[in-house]
């Protein structure tokens, strides 16, 4: 199953790009292609809306590599999400993110 997280804004057009340059970073830290998938936008009630896969191989070389050591949560979906949050936090991104079924 590829982790699945709905990510928010209010200025999509700036952060869809921050978003995707910081994915881009993880990708190489990982070294691994086609590491992730950026969803069609929707907009609702101001906010903008697109999704976030993970492939499983990003998800499972971010959990065995010890980038998760630090991130919260009690289950490894709940720490991939407090960890990719961070992630693009650290990289100039204010999106909302939150884990989805998939």
């Amino acid at each position: 199953m590829k982790p699945l997280f709905q990510l928010s804004t209010r200025s999509y057009d700036s952060e869809i790009e921050i978003v995707r340059k910081a994915m881009k970073e993880l990708e190489s830290t990982c070294n691994i292609k086609d590491g992730y998938e950026i969803g069609k936008p929707f907009s609702a009630a101001g906010w903008t809306f697109f999704n976030l896969h993970l492939s499983v191989e990003m998800a499972n070389h971010i959990e065995t590599s010890g980038m998760l050591e630090g991130a919260l949560g009690f289950r490894i979906g709940e720490q991939l999400k407090n960890f990719v949050g961070h992630y693009l936090e650290s990289k100039g991104s204010n999106v909302r993110i939150k884990q989805v079924e998939s």
